[in-house]
């Protein structure tokens, strides 16, 4: 064997150089404009940085601050908390479950349905839907409702009562969930080969239930990780709904999100040191949550 031949054996970045050469676009990109951020974010976050003068270092300072002292990012931090707990598995589940029926369905229908249930997502600012359905006055569609028949008999301000503003962002968050992760689900679905189901049929497999746990979900591993990851991201990283809803601030903060807080400081106030601390917080329980649900995706099937 020459010294040539040698050398690449011996070298495997020299062997692959080619393969090296080509995701070298992506991987620039990636490290530009997603580990770069995090990692800048770490590093203020231990610093008090107000964009106009050099930033300083003032160690955990930030994070004290955080679980000592800022009252609305504890109530911040519970809601997102809330809604990671209710809209991530509900949704999720919902995702896997309306996509196994409309499955089922005939091609035309079950293009038609995907639409219909995909179409919130992408419809920008449609759930502004519900400012009108929860609206304050007797004109909102429940409102009318309850003054119709006789539950009240004045109009309730929904979205300026504390007690209603986290039930209706949670409803309201849960309908909007219901996309990305569903139509990752329905391509999965479709991918499943079918031969699996009669084989699973010789082997003893009986039912749907079996079919599905032993054949389905073992087959569409991938497109599970994916809904699982986007579920998660989305349920975290709440905002845009509880700022055209309830506002910003909403009424005792009752519609706050780490999201909502961590704009306050980085795009209102310019504290970017205390902001970097809470993004790196939301991050670091984003990646722990993801952690768990891999490992629990990992014992489908088995």
């Amino acid at each position: 064997m020459d010294r040539h031949k040698l050398k690449h054996k011996r070298n495997p970045m020299s062997r692959d150089r080619q393969n090296y050469f080509l995701i070298a676009p992506f991987f620039i990109l990636f490290f530009t404009f997603t580990v770069l951020p995090v990692v800048s974010a770490m590093v203020l976050s231990f610093t008090d940085f107000n964009m106009l003068q050099m930033p300083s270092f003032v160690g955990w300072g930030n994070y004290l601050r955080l679980f000592l002292h800022d009252e609305v990012f504890i109530i911040a931090l519970q809601n997102t908390i809330i809604f990671a707990l209710v809209t991530g598995p509900l949704s999720y589940f919902l995702c896997f479950t309306i996509a196994w029926v409309i499955n089922e369905l005939n091609p035309k229908i079950r293009a038609f349905m995907t639409l219909i249930f995909f179409a919130p997502s992408i419809s920008g600012n449609v759930f502004l839907i519900w400012a009108f359905i929860f609206s304050g006055d007797r004109h909102g569609m429940v409102n009318g409702f309850l003054l119709r028949w006789g539950f009240t008999t004045e109009a309730i301000n929904f979205l300026r009562d504390a007690d209603y503003i986290l039930p209706i962002l949670l409803i309201v968050q849960l309908w909007m969930s219901l996309g990305t992760g569903f139509l990752a689900f329905i391509a999965g679905l479709q991918t499943v080969d079918r031969t699996l189901y009669e084989a699973g049929a010789i082997d003893g497999i009986r039912n749907r239930w079996q079919e599905l746990w032993f054949i389905t979900l073992p087959s569409m591993k991938p497109q599970l990780m994916f809904g699982a990851v986007i579920q998660i991201t989305t349920s975290f990283a709440v905002a845009d709904i509880s700022i055209q809803l309830a506002g910003m601030p909403s009424v005792n903060d009752a519609g706050a999100t780490v999201i909502t807080h961590l704009m306050d400081f980085g795009s209102i106030r310019f504290e970017m040191g205390y902001a970097s601390a809470i993004a790196t917080l939301l991050f670091l329980l984003m990646v722990g949550v993801n952690k768990g649900v891999q490992r629990l995706l990992r014992k489908v099937g088995t």
